[in-house]
């Protein structure tokens, strides 16, 4: 069945978006991606952030447009406000740049997952040293453990370590990681954890810094993902001046990132001092960390990443439909 023979826009629940992740290539979506938006063929403009009235939280809208594929599209993601634990959900529409008409709304819970993750691995992949053994993963959720699958392959990693407080009285979820590589080997502490790390790939919910001096014992690759919490930065502002920085988008990171946010305000870091950000690494135009300081890579997500991976899913669903 194609696009033009059957009822569209497709409505994809999280079920089906289960089902069909094993059979979406992440990596080559994303690198695929990033080379067309250095190339002029994507367009990114910068996530927005709306409130709700009267404190009943917000949302953050992701757009993006992708040329060779013809698509558009946007991701909602809102924060909804209650008296227990807040409810945080996101869906993706998918959109033809040839008829303007709706081609897929999509639960995109998962995929935010897998499209993180992905990203962090395609900067590992461009920016840890061609000599990096050990790997050092700061979360154990949903994230943490995308993070352990997509940079498992990305280097011979020697050792993989992993930290996470509830892992103390997890023994089932200490069994679930473990199962998932067997270098893994989990740790007591975050300072166990980061020793001697070649790459360090922070995956926490933490508002503030989860690294602190003297944690790292020599020039180390740092990735860091974003979360709900305002200006929320895993590693203090004040390193920034000292690293060699890289994010996923030098156009829109800078003013949403909570740690660029707050150096440039207090700490004199400016965003010029971005070395290259994914776009330009999948291009060859950046120049890749010096390893005589610490490298820091920051991504907030990008519409882009969410129209990309939106797009393989309806690629995917579309074409078995055909069979």
């Amino acid at each position: 069945m194609s696009m033009s023979d059957r009822g569209l826009p497709l409505i994809v629940d999280q079920h089906a978006v289960l089902e069909a992740l094993p059979y979406l290539d992440v990596r080559n979506v994303l690198a695929r991606m990033f080379r067309a938006l250095g190339s002029d063929m994507a367009v990114q403009p910068e996530q927005t952030l709306t409130p709700f009235p009267q404190g009943a939280g917000d949302f953050i809208t992701y757009l993006g447009v992708m040329a060779d594929a013809k698509v558009f599209g946007a991701k909602l993601s809102p924060y909804i406000v209650t008296q227990a634990k807040p409810v945080i959900t996101a869906w993706t529409a998918l959109m033809s740049m040839e008829t303007g008409q709706p081609l897929m709304w999509c639960d995109s819970g998962l995929l935010t997952v897998e499209r993180t993750a992905g990203a962090t691995a395609l900067a590992v992949e461009q920016l840890a040293s061609g000599t990096a053994t050990h790997l050092a993963i700061i979360g154990s959720g949903a994230v943490g453990q995308a993070h352990l699958r997509h940079l498992a392959p990305v280097r011979p990693w020697e050792s993989i370590r992993i930290f996470s407080p509830e892992l103390a009285s997890d023994t089932a979820k200490c069994a679930q990681l473990a199962a998932l590589d067997h270098r893994v080997a989990i740790c007591d502490g975050i300072q166990e954890c980061v020793a001697a790390a070649d790459v360090v790939a922070l995956c926490t919910s933490s508002g503030t810094p989860v690294l602190h001096e003297s944690m790292l014992d020599k020039p180390a690759l740092i990735t860091s993902i974003s979360t709900n919490v305002a200006s929320a930065h895993e590693v203090p502002p004040a390193w920034l001046a000292g690293m060699d920085v890289y994010c996923d988008y030098r156009d829109t990171t800078p003013s949403s990132a909570g740690e660029m946010k707050l150096a440039a305000e207090h700490h004199g870091w400016r965003a010029e001092s971005i070395v290259g950000d994914l776009a330009e690494l999948m291009c060859g135009k950046a120049a890749k960390p010096s390893y005589r300081k610490h490298a820091f890579f920051r991504s907030i997500g990008l519409g882009l990443e969410d129209v990309a991976i939106a797009y393989e899913l309806f690629t995917y669903l579309n074409e078995r439909a055909r069979v």
